[in-house]
């Protein structure tokens, strides 16, 4: 599998992404959908099947689902909080690409494996300060918050599991936009170095009063056959299903 130099889906999928509205107090579960598009052709490709389990305003764990059009299962990412809340302790896993991926630790060392087919590696590294993986960087973008709408550029470290790699990276805001009729915000987000000429930018799209994540636009965390590279995708956290999205799981049965 063609892995991409920031990983698939900071939403996630990057990032890809665990990404909800801000939690109320006390224990509670939040379910929802992603519905992502290939970014190029706009055409629906799957739905992101998220749950999360919420402590006293923090997101505790959380586990995503990619449904393909037809209902089927294509992969799973399993995420824990507890340790760091920037730096989550994951594991995805792609059966039918035979291919997973993940953090097993975050503590004063960050632990990485993948494991592609018969190839399978580790690595550790000392934890770097400002530093964030994965769906953690939600998080992170939402404690900068008021930084990036006050136009200021941050910089941290992201921690690519899937290159056994750390990178240099920053976000600021740009344009402003809509979603869904009303008025959003826009975080751009790129590598602080020459590696932004060859890596993909992302743009993340908020709500600017609840810091909702409405949209993702990036790399994704599921493979296109055609190519053999993971998509880049738009990843639409919509109030209500759009046409055309196919067969979705009942939020009601996730558990």
């Amino acid at each position: 599998m063609t892995r991409m130099i920031l990983p698939a889906g900071l939403g996630i999928g990057l990032l890809l992404c665990s990404l909800g509205a801000a939690a109320e107090a006390g224990a509670h579960v939040e379910r929802f959908y992603g519905y992502a598009y290939d970014l190029d052709s706009d055409r629906y490709i799957y739905t992101e099947v998220h749950e999360q389990h919420w402590q006293d305003g923090r997101e505790q764990t959380a586990t995503i689902r990619y449904v393909d059009p037809d209902g089927n299962t294509l992969g799973e990412k399993f995420l824990d909080y507890r340790q760091d809340y920037f730096v989550p302790v994951y594991e995805l896993s792609l059966p039918d690409l035979d291919y997973e991926e993940g953090i097993r630790a975050a503590g004063e060392d960050i632990e990485m494996f993948m494991r592609d087919g018969d190839r399978q590696k580790r690595k550790s590294i000392d934890k770097p300060e400002s530093v964030t993986a994965d769906s953690g960087f939600h998080h992170y973008l939402q404690a900068h918050f008021e930084e990036l709408m006050a136009g200021e550029t941050i910089k941290f470290t992201f921690v690519a599991a899937g290159n056994l790699g750390d990178y240099s990276f920053r976000a600021k805001r740009i344009d402003d936009t809509e979603f869904e009729g009303k008025p959003a915000v826009r975080f751009k987000v790129e590598a602080a170095s020459l590696l932004r000429l060859v890596a993909p930018k992302l743009i993340l799209s908020y709500d600017p009063d609840s810091q909702r994540l409405l949209e993702y636009r990036g790399p994704s965390n599921i493979q296109n056959p055609e190519t053999g590279k993971v998509y880049d995708a738009r990843i639409a956290f919509y109030s209500t299903a759009p046409s055309g999205v196919g067969k979705l799981p009942s939020l009601d049965t996730e558990q």
